[in-house]
């Protein structure tokens, strides 16, 4: 069989062919099939190629993100909420506060990359100085300023890698956030989907036992306690029983389990996916250098990956809620410092924090 190829040779010259059953027997079958993938790598549209989505551990920088706004408590007060998207699959970054990592409060076109925008009095609304990897939902909130006027904007703005990025929050009606927008956002349940159950949903309760600040000394292991409950709405998400799943099978006559295997399956809807129940993490929320929790915390950033420990990776499902919801963490530092540890309990669809303020001494 003789192939044309229309690639240029070693020397850069001419078209030229190929035997293909010239090859021995044996490694015909390769040889066509390596020839036919090679050829269909030529044949790919060379715009499908540079719109590729490529995806990277370090080097890339943060993006703000404006979430939208909430009226939360007894008395409906407003508030901005924002998250980030770190395109980094691995480094997690460290930004203080500062030109780098500021927020406005201010008219329209005020912040972004100019410099002369940054006011140390308004620039710590309580942002994060410690940024996890990928996408970062309803990190944080900002309360709407009194006297803010319609026509007002509140910026963030990070630079990073070089790259500056600016989220804009404004009280447009159209960016109005309630508990269906927040679950559906986290991934509990698919865009545009509601029912009575989910709506009646409740947020956790989450109580940090002792004092919200604490001094340790570097590598000696400080003792957090966190106390958090739920009402079971939404459902857990439960482990598949491989077994059951052939037993049912069979019932149905088929050869092979009734469902597929997860890691299988092709995406159901256009937003994220997360197991749902209640799960309690620690992360680093400011703070400079190596904090090792004990036991590992499940992932607050959306890791997608099979068997990675997040609540959006297929395989991972909540773990056992310890007796009487108390959650218990060793937590040990390699640098002095102030760090900012917060707790986060969620159960998929809502999420609370707690912080607590830890001065680290040599």
């Amino acid at each position: 069989m003789i192939v044309d190829d229309t690639r240029p040779n070693l020397n850069g010259h001419g078209r030229h062919s190929i035997d293909v059953t010239a090859a021995p027997s044996a490694q015909r079958p390769m040889a066509l099939v390596m020839w036919l993938a090679l050829g269909s790598i030529m044949m790919f549209p060379a715009t499908q190629l540079a719109e590729a989505q490529l995806t990277y551990r370090s080097g890339q920088p943060v993006s703000t993100a404006y979430e939208g706004w909430e009226e939360d408590g007894p008395d409906r007060t407003k508030y901005f909420l924002f998250g980030y998207m770190n395109s980094n699959w691995e480094h997690e970054l460290d930004v203080p506060i500062g030109p780098n990592n500021y927020f406005v409060l201010g008219q329209p076109g005020t912040g972004g990359a100019d410099a002369e925008a940054f006011d140390p009095t308004t620039a710590d609304q309580g942002q994060p100085t410690h940024f996890l990897p990928r996408r970062n939902r309803f990190v944080f909130k900002v309360p709407v300023p009194e006297g803010f006027r319609a026509t007002d904007e509140v910026i963030w703005t990070l630079t990073v890698n070089g790259r500056t990025v600016s989220a804009y929050g404004s009280l447009r009606p159209d960016y109005r956030v309630d508990n269906m927008v927040k679950a559906s956002e986290q991934g509990a349940i698919g865009a545009g989907t509601t029912n009575p159950v989910i709506r009646a949903n409740l947020a956790p309760t989450l109580t940090v036992e002792g004092a919200s600040e604490r001094t340790i000394r570097v590598n000696e292991p400080l003792t957090l306690v966190a106390v958090a409950s739920d009402d079971g709405v939404p459902k857990t998400t439960e482990p598949t029983d491989s077994a059951a799943a052939s037993a049912a099978a069979a019932a149905l006559g088929l050869a092979g389990p009734a469902r597929v295997r997860p890691g299988w399956r092709k995406p159901t809807r256009i937003t994220v996916g997360s197991a749902t129940g209640l799960r309690l993490s620690w992360y680093v929320y400011r703070g400079v250098g190596t904090v090792t929790f004990s036991p590992e915390q499940t992932k607050v950033w959306e890791d997608s990956r099979v068997h990675a420990n997040s609540p959006w990776a297929n395989y991972w499902y909540p773990p056992p809620v310890p007796p009487d919801g108390r959650f218990e963490v060793a937590v040990t530092f390699d640098e002095p410092g102030i760090y900012v540890l917060r707790c986060l309990a969620s159960d998929g669809a809502l999420g609370v924090d707690s912080d607590v303020t830890v001065t680290v001494t040599p």
